[in-house]
């Protein structure tokens, strides 16, 4: 019997390329999988229709998960910037952070009382390796996922000891209808691995039911990471041939 059987979860962004194929997954491993998104969900048990970028719709969110709080929420909803980011235009940049870094953040404070106050529950942020190794033309999203890790990290500790996990998974590019022709051409020509959807949902619904901490995707990823924080000069220099391509294009 899987560990996630008979649980309540909450998933945002369920009706995208990858909610729809984790809600899959949680519902085959007999949870109760409520979705949240602008449109049904058809692979989850129950649909939230909203727009997480109307105030009001959050506040009747949030109101919502604290008077019934689910034993997992699992921010998936993103939005993705891509292009210099002089080019951005600023309610552009602003959705792209409610979505990636407010939502999740506003949605984590809702449950975070009630599950502490039963002694139980996970809260768990899908992030990007590209907030850990920041890319050019993906400022604004990079540095948006970037927000996400620390805001999972800084939580995490909040709730040691509380019966409470917070879990943070950074995947890679996936391919999915959330990139769009510019990305997939920057992609193809930074030969940058962009992974199945499905490969990617057993990968993240893993990790929840192993009660993970923290889960990057790659191996070379993990190591790029880990010299980014180390040393950013290792990065720069490794990226010169890759951002000399892109220029020509982008």
């Amino acid at each position: 019997m899987s560990s996630l059987e008979g649980k309540t979860i909450v998933v945002t962004g369920a009706a995208g390329g990858i909610g729809s194929q984790v809600s899959r997954l949680l519902c085959q491993a007999g949870a109760r999988v409520v979705g949240i998104d602008r449109a049904d969900c058809p692979a989850c048990d129950a649909t939230i229709v909203a727009d997480l970028s109307d105030e009001t719709a959050m506040a009747s969110l949030v109101q919502r998960m604290t008077d019934d709080c689910p034993d997992i929420l699992v921010n998936i909803a993103g939005m993705m910037r891509f292009g210099l980011h002089e080019s951005q235009p600023i309610d552009a940049l602003s959705l792209c952070y409610r979505i990636n870094l407010l939502v999740p953040a506003v949605l984590a404070r809702a449950v975070a009382g009630p599950m502490r106050a039963r002694g139980s529950g996970q809260i768990v942020n899908i992030g990007s390796v590209l907030g850990a190794i920041p890319y050019p033309w993906f400022a604004a999203y990079s540095s948006s996922k970037a927000g996400l890790a620390a805001l999972s990290q800084g939580l995490r500790r909040e709730m040691m000891g509380s019966g409470v996990q917070v879990t943070h998974i950074n995947p890679r590019a996936a391919r999915t209808a959330f990139n769009s022709r510019e990305v997939n051409r920057f992609l193809e020509l930074t030969g940058m691995k962009a992974d199945a959807p499905e490969w990617v949902a057993h990968r993240i619904v893993a990790a929840i039911e192993q009660r993970r901490a923290t889960v990057s995707i790659g191996v070379m990823e993990r190591v790029y990471a880990a010299l980014n924080a180390i040393s950013p000069a290792i990065i720069d220099f490794g990226l010169a041939g890759q951002i000399r391509k892109a220029r020509a294009v982008f």
